[in-house]
Formats: structure tokens, sequence, C-alpha cells
């Protein structure tokens, strides 16, 4: 049997500005068959930067060396600093799973000038560029990992270390103009699009894209039963008023079921307040007008009557299972983000408890 393992992968600043990020995200679930298990968004410190840079340089082979020469450059010019007034920002991803590490290597592949089928995700999303002598002159690799497993511990540590100074909401990253109205809004991927690995969730945040808007905030969520009351409240007086009491607390217990995993009327206090057993992704997205924004991509609440190209359109099913959800005011961003904990590093955690286990 195979030992589960920890791995990453890093969406680059270019990446992040670029708005590849769902594309990236999809071919890293669906084509390595991992569990996404932690995320969280950084600005990197330059000391957060050096160390990780100091460490990349390991291979004897001067091909591989050479390449992580590159990682190296590119890490400790691009991770942080300004580029165009705006601070780096990278999505740390952390999978679970049997030979992760293997698996996360095989899908990202090596960057390299002759590989150009679009096989991996250097292929798609990389560029290494060189002149007529052999030299680079431009080089992204898309995303960075590791390839050794020795070196994905090393790596997760050091990014746990930096998570609470480094990383969260990273709403100091991106400029704007002054005066202008700017808005954070919530976004919950549902849990319907983690029933296997597949590229739905990657294939929301792609189209969420289309907003212009910049992803902040991100976190792998388990909502607990309590939580799941609290965030669906509102909605119970409007299920019993339009379809009676018993079957408008039916539906709305479903509601409950389907985000948490259990019904409120089958939990103890204990149960209510325990991690849920389904997934969703937390994204906190930012810019002008960014609530309006999001809801006119997400589409209404029915997929049916959504429009062609709405996210509900493309994954929704039923009004229960209808791929995200949104928030829908700025007072409802506040409360829903209380709730759901958005800030909270549960990051560092993941990542101390599954090595204290081994």
């Amino acid at each position: 049997m195979q030992t589960e393992q920890l791995t990453y992968a890093i969406v680059t600043p270019y990446s992040m500005r670029k708005s590849r990020t769902g594309g990236i995200v999809g071919r890293l679930i669906s084509r390595t068959g991992l569990d996404l298990v932690g995320g969280r968004m950084f600005a990197p410190s330059a000391e957060l930067t050096k160390r990780y840079a100091d460490t990349i340089v390991t291979e004897t082979d001067p091909r591989h060396r050479a390449t992580q020469e590159l990682i190296r450059e590119y890490v400790l010019k691009n991770f942080t600093g300004k580029k165009n007034g705006q601070h780096p920002r990278v999505l740390f991803l952390i999978f679970r799973g049997p030979d992760a590490v293997e698996r996360i290597h095989h899908v990202v592949g090596h960057i390299v000038h002759e590989r150009t089928s679009g096989e991996t995700i250097r292929d798609t999303y990389g560029d290494y560029i060189t002149d007529d002598s052999g030299n680079v002159v431009y080089f992204e690799p898309g995303v960075i990992t590791e390839f050794a497993p020795g070196a994905v511990v090393r790596d997760l540590k050091l990014w746990a270390e930096f998570s609470d100074s480094d990383g969260g909401i990273v709403d100091h990253a991106v400029p704007f103009p002054p005066g202008a109205q700017i808005e954070k809004t919530l976004v919950l991927i549902k849990p319907d699009n983690f029933r296997f690995p597949n590229l739905r969730p990657g294939g929301v945040i792609e189209v969420f894209s289309r907003t212009g808007l910049s992803i902040i905030g991100f976190k792998v969520h388990q909502m607990s039963v309590a939580q799941a009351e609290e965030f669906y409240g509102p909605v119970l007086s409007v299920l019993e008023e339009k379809l009676g009491p018993q079957s408008g607390r039916e539906n709305w217990e479903s509601i409950i079921e389907f985000m948490a995993g259990k019904r409120p009327s089958e939990c103890d206090r204990d149960q209510r307040d325990a991690p849920g057993t389904e997934k969703s992704i937390a994204i906190v997205y930012q810019g002008v007008d960014a609530v309006r924004k999001i809801r006119d991509v997400l589409g209404p609440t029915d997929p049916a009557k959504a429009p062609p190209g709405s996210i509900r359109k493309e994954f929704g099913q039923t009004i229960m299972v209808n791929a995200a959800h949104a928030s829908d005011s700025v007072e409802n961003v506040r409360r829903e983000m209380a709730i759901i904990r958005v800030e909270e590093n549960n990051f560092k955690p993941l990542i101390e408890n599954f090595y204290r286990r081994q």
C-alpha cells in the first residue's frame, strides 16, 4: 500500500496576473487525481523569498541544474518587491494522496524549449525562449514545485512558518487609483464540484476571471453544520413562507446537508461544531464593483434560468446543486466571511499535523 504524501504547487505571480489560475488548478486536480487539501494566498516578504530561493538548486545533472538556477533567479526577481505597482501574489496549493510528489511532478513537467505539446502545465502555461546561441532570453515557469520528497517537506514547513506574516487576505498587494470604490466579495465553490477529481473547480475559477477582479484570499474549507445553519439562516424563513413550515424546514435542512454533510436534526452539539465532511473552496475577490461583477458572471440561482456562459448555466444542475455561491451585498460579504472565518490560517496546522503523525 502506498503511503500518503503531501506536496505543493505555487501558482506564480505572472500566472495570477494573467488569470491562468483556473486552468492550472483544474489540471492539477483532474490530472493528478490528488485531493486538494489546503491553499493560501501569499504576498511573500524578502526574507521568505530569499530563504525559499536558497533551497532550489539541488540537481547535479548540468541540464536540470541550469533549469533550477533559472527558477531560483525567477523567484528572487518576481516573488517580492513591486511589478507595475503591484506586490506579487502567489497561490500556494497543498495536495495529498499516494505518490503525490511524483504525480504533481508528472503533471507540472520540466520546462525546456523542445517541449511544446501542451501535455504538461509548463508546456501550456510556461515559456522557455532562447536566442540563436542557446541563451535563455525569457523564462516563465507557470507554476513552481519541488520534485524530491525530502525537499517538499522542507518547503512546506518553510511556507508554514511564514503563513501568518506573509499569507492570508493580501488586500494590500493590488493598488487602485485614489477614490476608487473598491469592494471585496466572497465566492464559495460548492461541494458538487469535488465529488471526484475533475476540471470543474478550475473551470469555475476560470469563468470568474472574466470579471477582471483579483484573487486576494483562498481557503479550502469544510463547513460545519453550525456554520451552515448560520450562513443559510436567512433562507429558512423564506422557504417556510414559500413552502410551509414543515416542507420549508426540510428543504433548508437539505441545503445544510449538501454543504456540511449532515442534517441539523441528526446532530448533537459536538457534531454541529465539528468540521463537515463536504469540501468547499472559499475565494475572496477584490476590485471595483466586485459584488455585482461576480454575481453577474455567476448567474441566477436556478441554472435553468441562467444565461449562456454563466457559471450556473455551465456547471449548475439544480437550484441547490448550482456550482457556486457569491455574496449578494457588501453587508453579506462581511457576515459570510466572518461565519466561515476566511482569514483563519488552517494552512499551518494542516502541515504540522500531517508530519506530526508520520
